[in-house]
């Protein structure tokens, strides 16, 4: 099979969570871990950083692999979901895997894969741990793709466990409440390796402390305990929590004897859309008129964003805004500026909610706009309307985003 075809493959054996939604999610660790076996164990020959959390786990990852990569070390990424092609989830050096990587991969292991029922987040994870113990990465940065104590990157004992913070996401799967889902995320806590959660929430600190204590896993705080200001090249201001947690993270690497030097997490927070291609947080795509893309899609997310929002300058707002059709809108949609201009559009995949549905919806809360039949066409149109001194921004689904990049 050619790349493409591969790919197609992967797709087909279980609905992919991202794309299909409930269907696709599965809670268990037993394939995952029959896979490494069945590939010889290769996530236990690097070392890793293992990132949980609702918001900025994405962003945290690239700040992390930045910094490594700028003190020297060979440095694997996994992150998810991918924008434009499948292999923006595994990188190494900040460049992707080749596609004979992948297709290989699936060759010399169809057989197994079929046999045991792997799903595509299963075997994308044996896959990415498989590429960096070929290429002998000295770190791998690894983000959990939902949860974390029952996510398929579960297997790995990291240096340092990463906790970014703790919103009301995907609460099918991981819980109605907060500590409920802080649980969940807690999950990616191990025996006697310290973990740094991004944020003090007073409602789940109990829950990390707990499981922290029970784990005689040391617990830091990172917006509590870096007060130096860092510089990066992420755009958006709530970008600075990231960074506070990248930081705290690298201070924790350091204490346990990996050599990082202030000037290479300086160059590193500097140079995170150079060294590893980051695509879609606060991301410029035009001037005139400006036209801004940010993947922020639940309540938390989206705090961020629109406080960004308000800190910008324009005539006129423009909001190109699709979902997918598992979203809590009672949620999203009081949130968002009712002094715009609205381009409603449905993410062009099986999840996307109807932009008619979205629509209809938004304008129970003040919201005025049209509806388009795609991200494509919606844009275009907030562009024909738009002042050059007017704002789009476009998002509220990372599947959105990714048919704009």
């Amino acid at each position: 099979m050619d790349y493409n075809n591969t790919l197609n493959w992967m797709f087909a054996q279980l609905p992919m969570y991202q794309r299909q939604g409930a269907v696709a999610f599965k809670k268990d660790l037993s394939n995952t871990i029959k896979l490494s076996e069945h590939i010889g164990n290769p996530h236990k020959k690097f070392k890793s950083i293992h990132v949980a959390g609702t918001n900025g786990k994405g962003s945290t990852s690239h700040m992390l692999a930045s910094v490594l990569q700028e003190a020297g070390y060979k440095v694997g990424l996994y992150t998810s979901p991918h924008l434009k092609d499948f292999r923006e989830r595994i990188k190494i050096n900040g460049k992707e895997i080749k596609k004979k990587d992948v297709t290989n991969f699936i060759k010399n292991n169809k057989e197994f894969l079929e046999e045991n029922n792997l799903s595509f987040f299963e075997m994308t994870v044996g896959l990415a741990f498989y590429c960096f113990a070929k290429e002998k990465v000295d770190f791998a940065v690894v983000e959990v793709g939902l949860g974390g104590r029952l996510d398929s990157t579960n297997i790995i004992t990291p240096e340092v466990s990463v906790i970014t913070n703790i919103g009301l996401d995907h609460t099918q799967f991981l819980g109605e409440t907060l500590p409920e889902i802080a649980f969940e995320k807690a999950g990616v806590i191990k025996e006697n390796i310290p973990v740094v959660i991004g944020e003090y929430q007073e409602e789940v600190y109990p829950v990390f402390k707990a499981i922290s204590e029970e784990k005689k896993s040391k617990i830091y705080i990172s917006s509590k305990e870096i007060k130096k200001a860092y510089k990066t090249d992420l755009l958006g201001s709530y970008q600075q929590h990231n960074v506070k947690t990248a930081v705290k993270t690298i201070e924790v690497l350091n204490s346990k004897k990996t050599r990082i030097s202030d000037e290479a997490l300086i160059n590193g927070l500097l140079n995170v859309v150079s060294n590893t291609g980051l695509l879609g947080r606060w991301q410029i795509l035009q001037e005139f008129p400006k036209v801004v893309c940010d993947t922020g899609h639940n309540k938390e997310g989206l705090t961020y964003v629109l406080e960004q929002l308000q800190k910008e300058v324009y005539s006129n707002l423009h909001v190109v805004f699709g979902v997918v059709n598992d979203k809590d809108l009672s949620k999203v949609l009081p949130m968002l500026p009712k002094k715009a201009t609205y381009y409603f559009c449905k993410p062009n995949i099986p999840r996307g909610l109807d932009a008619q549905i979205l629509q209809k919806e938004a304008s129970k809360f003040g919201l005025k706009g049209t509806d388009f039949k795609s991200t494509e066409e919606a844009l275009n149109h907030a562009k024909s309307n738009s002042l050059n001194s007017d704002l789009i921004f476009v998002g509220g689904s990372t599947f959105v985003v990714a048919e704009v990049v």
